[in-house]
Protein backbone atom coordinates (compact mmCIF):
# COMPACT_ATOMS: atom_id res chain seq x y z
CA UNK A 1 0.00 0.00 0.00
CA UNK A 2 1.31 3.50 -0.64
CA UNK A 3 0.71 5.34 2.12
CA UNK A 4 2.61 3.04 4.40
CA UNK A 5 5.35 3.31 2.62
CA UNK A 6 8.13 4.47 5.27
CA UNK A 7 10.03 7.46 4.35
CA UNK A 8 14.01 6.87 4.40
CA UNK A 9 16.39 9.20 6.80
CA UNK A 10 17.01 12.32 5.22
CA UNK A 11 20.14 14.01 5.46
CA UNK A 12 21.13 17.53 5.04
CA UNK A 13 23.67 18.86 3.83
CA UNK A 14 23.74 21.25 6.12
CA UNK A 15 24.70 18.77 8.85
CA UNK A 16 27.57 17.43 7.41
CA UNK A 17 31.20 17.43 8.99
CA UNK A 18 33.77 19.57 8.08
CA UNK A 19 35.91 18.57 5.49
CA UNK A 20 39.27 17.05 6.03
CA UNK A 21 41.45 19.96 4.52
CA UNK A 22 39.92 22.89 6.56
CA UNK A 23 39.33 20.60 9.60
CA UNK A 24 43.59 20.35 8.73
CA UNK A 25 44.52 23.57 8.12
CA UNK A 26 42.34 24.50 11.15
CA UNK A 27 44.56 21.68 13.71
CA UNK A 28 47.57 22.85 11.95
CA UNK A 29 46.88 27.02 12.45
CA UNK A 30 45.87 25.98 16.34
CA UNK A 31 49.55 24.12 16.56
CA UNK A 32 51.60 26.44 14.95
CA UNK A 33 50.26 29.41 17.03
CA UNK A 34 50.98 27.16 20.14
CA UNK A 35 54.36 26.77 19.27
CA UNK A 36 54.91 30.21 18.52
CA UNK A 37 53.68 31.64 21.88
CA UNK A 38 56.53 28.59 23.31
CA UNK A 39 59.07 29.89 21.33
CA UNK A 40 58.38 33.32 22.68
CA UNK A 41 58.57 31.91 25.89
CA UNK A 42 61.88 30.47 25.41
CA UNK A 43 63.11 33.48 24.43
CA UNK A 44 61.25 35.55 27.32
CA UNK A 45 63.93 33.78 29.75
CA UNK A 46 66.76 35.52 28.31
CA UNK A 47 64.99 38.57 29.21
CA UNK A 48 63.29 38.32 32.45
CA UNK A 49 64.26 38.95 35.98
CA UNK A 50 64.04 36.64 38.81
CA UNK A 51 61.09 34.22 39.24
CA UNK A 52 60.27 35.16 35.95
CA UNK A 53 62.77 33.24 34.43
CA UNK A 54 61.08 30.12 36.16
CA UNK A 55 57.32 30.41 34.76
CA UNK A 56 58.39 31.59 31.48
CA UNK A 57 60.42 27.90 31.28
CA UNK A 58 57.45 26.25 33.05
CA UNK A 59 55.37 27.28 30.82
CA UNK A 60 57.39 26.43 27.35
CA UNK A 61 57.75 22.97 28.93
CA UNK A 62 53.76 22.41 29.16
CA UNK A 63 52.80 24.48 25.90
CA UNK A 64 53.82 21.44 23.80
CA UNK A 65 51.02 18.97 25.74
CA UNK A 66 48.44 22.13 25.41
CA UNK A 67 49.41 22.55 21.64
CA UNK A 68 48.75 18.77 21.04
CA UNK A 69 45.45 18.65 23.03
CA UNK A 70 44.34 21.52 21.01
CA UNK A 71 45.76 20.41 17.22
CA UNK A 72 43.77 17.34 18.53
CA UNK A 73 40.43 18.60 19.43
CA UNK A 74 37.76 17.44 16.99
CA UNK A 75 34.65 20.04 16.37
CA UNK A 76 31.91 19.21 18.99
CA UNK A 77 29.38 21.60 17.49
CA UNK A 78 25.71 20.34 17.28
CA UNK A 79 24.33 20.21 13.37
CA UNK A 80 21.85 22.77 12.87
CA UNK A 81 18.48 22.60 14.01
CA UNK A 82 15.59 22.13 11.55
CA UNK A 83 12.54 24.09 12.71
CA UNK A 84 9.81 23.50 9.95
CA UNK A 85 8.47 21.68 7.09
CA UNK A 86 7.64 22.98 3.74
CA UNK A 87 4.27 22.49 1.91
CA UNK A 88 5.68 18.88 0.22
CA UNK A 89 6.47 17.90 3.85
CA UNK A 90 10.63 18.24 3.29
CA UNK A 91 12.45 19.29 5.58
CA UNK A 92 13.09 23.27 5.34
CA UNK A 93 16.32 25.56 6.61
CA UNK A 94 15.34 28.89 7.89
CA UNK A 95 15.54 31.30 5.04
CA UNK A 96 18.39 33.62 4.83
CA UNK A 97 19.15 37.15 3.37
CA UNK A 98 18.69 37.45 -0.55
CA UNK A 99 21.59 39.50 -1.91
CA UNK A 100 20.45 40.54 -5.64
CA UNK A 101 22.87 40.95 -8.20
CA UNK A 102 23.92 40.17 -11.85
CA UNK A 103 26.90 37.84 -13.63
CA UNK A 104 28.57 39.31 -16.13
CA UNK A 105 30.24 36.67 -18.47
CA UNK A 106 33.73 37.46 -19.57
CA UNK A 107 34.05 38.36 -23.46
Amino acid sequence: MPGNKQEPERTLITSAGRGRTLDADERNKRYLITMGLRTAFFVAFFFVPGWWKIACLLTAALLPAIAVLLANAADNRPPPVVSRQDDDGRVALPGAPVIEGTVEEPE
